[in-house]
């Protein structure tokens, strides 16, 4: 039975990399799979690379793709195994009720690979919407500089400070953002409270 999976966790936990993984492993059976990633992110000409130096082609979701019409047209020319999404934190609520209507009607597996929250910790809108529908919720981990289980993101500025305030989404600067516990998160945002 086909499954909307969320694998979801903070910056460098290796989310692009589990997604080039598992399509590599349909197409290695001779299953074909669909890829996409976010369209707000220009910079790889459509393609997911990771940080270790995979890559794959990959169509845009953005805007007004509706993903439940583009999978079933290509299903129809080719049958599909699988539709794996990179960047999942960027789709909007509607694209996530696509997505669930491939698994439910069409019977096709999907795979979201995404963000859970924001350097603010605040849910992004895909996230959240995945987090209440996906059947399956999988957490990919990394850690801490103190070792424990990084749950937060930080964005620091020019000066290496964590920011507090600013656009939810900023493309490109990846050296900026800093996987933390949720310990660390605060304390870097000078939000502990006082007893």
């Amino acid at each position: 039975m086909a499954k909307l999976y969320f694998y979801f966790s903070t910056m460098n936990a290796g989310k692009s990399t589990a997604l080039l993984q598992s399509s590599y492993n349909y197409r290695e059976r001779g299953m074909r799979t669909l890829v996409y990633t976010a369209a707000i992110d220009d910079r790889d000409g459509g393609r997911v690379h990771s940080r270790i130096g995979l890559s794959s082609e990959a169509r845009r979701f953005g805007g007004d793709v509706n993903l439940f019409q583009q999978v079933a047209r290509e299903h129809v020319v080719e049958r599909l195994s699988c539709v794996l999404v990179d960047e999942a934190q960027f789709l909007e609520p509607r694209h996530v009720r696509e997505l669930s209507a491939v698994v439910d009607q069409l019977g096709i597996p999907v795979l979201c690979y995404g963000l859970r929250t924001d350097f603010r910790g605040e849910l992004f809108p895909g996230s959240a919407r995945l987090l209440a529908v996906a059947d399956e919720l999988i957490e990919l981990k990394t850690i801490c500089h103190c070792g424990r289980k990084a749950t937060m993101v930080v964005r620091t500025g020019a000066d290496g400070r964590a920011e507090v305030e600013g656009a939810q989404v900023e493309i490109g600067g990846n050296e900026r953002y800093l996987p933390l516990c949720r310990r660390h998160f605060h304390e870097a945002r000078g939000e502990f409270l006082e007893p």
